[in-house]
């Protein structure tokens, strides 16, 4: 009878540096490799972007979007974009509504990868796991802290999400969008309860109801 051979399985260390998933998931033969995430998750304005990147060569300074500056982030993105293979999707705040946020999230990561220009032998997405991908997967906890191909996905997505914030500021200047890019702040409650929503805010979302307040909205708005 013949045992067929299975690999034993890669230990990898948090603390071994940003390129140990991809080093590990190479030494396998599971190339090219690619990360998976997004933003605008937590915002009640404006798009979700979800950003899948194939990196082709090590940047260095990669790292969580969240954590970097913006002149850092734009500088990166150039240089992503310029050696890497990348798919973007935008989901309006309509699809949102109608769909739900994570169920767009998920078809969000799908679409991502299917828009890079070649296959992924392995794909790493960020927090949890996306059935239905293409090719075999691994859930990252933080992992555009842990894993540059990850990382370099969530620079892509919030730079092109920021952007779009930014046009979004310039047709409904009275919201602040180029400020809080869509997240909630007093600020931003305060323009809500001001001027109401706008048709790019979420309107599932708790805080753009009470800003249009709940004789309009109706019960059962999560």
């Amino acid at each position: 009878m013949t045992v067929a051979f299975r690999p034993r399985p890669s230990v990898v260390r948090r603390d071994s540096g940003l390129y140990a998933y991809e080093r590990a998931l190479a030494r396998r033969g599971l190339t090219p490799i690619a990360g998976v995430d997004e933003a605008g998750r937590g915002a009640c304005a404006g798009p979700l972007v979800v950003a899948a990147v194939i990196l082709r060569r090590q940047i260095d300074g990669l790292g969580d979007s969240k954590l970097l500056s913006p002149p850092v982030r734009e500088r990166l993105y150039t240089q992503i974009m310029r050696v890497s293979q990348v798919g973007i999707v935008i989901i309006p705040p309509g699809e949102i509504d109608a769909k739900g946020l994570h169920k767009c999230n998920v078809s969000g990561m799908r679409r991502a990868v299917a828009q890079l220009p070649c296959d992924p032998e392995y794909i790493l997405t960020d927090g949890f796991p996306v059935p239905g991908l293409p090719a075999p997967s691994l859930a990252v906890w933080k992992g555009d802290q842990v894993a540059a191909c990850v990382a370099a996905a969530s620079i892509v997505a919030k730079v092109t999400r920021d952007r779009l914030m930014v046009t979004l500021d310039e047709r409904y200047p009275q919201y602040g969008f180029a400020e809080h890019k869509g997240y909630v702040t007093p600020g931003h409650r305060l323009a809500l309860e001001t001027h109401g929503p706008c048709p790019d805010h979420r309107y599932s979302f708790v805080t753009v109801a009470r800003g249009m307040g709940e004789n309009e909205m109706g019960a059962g708005v999560a």
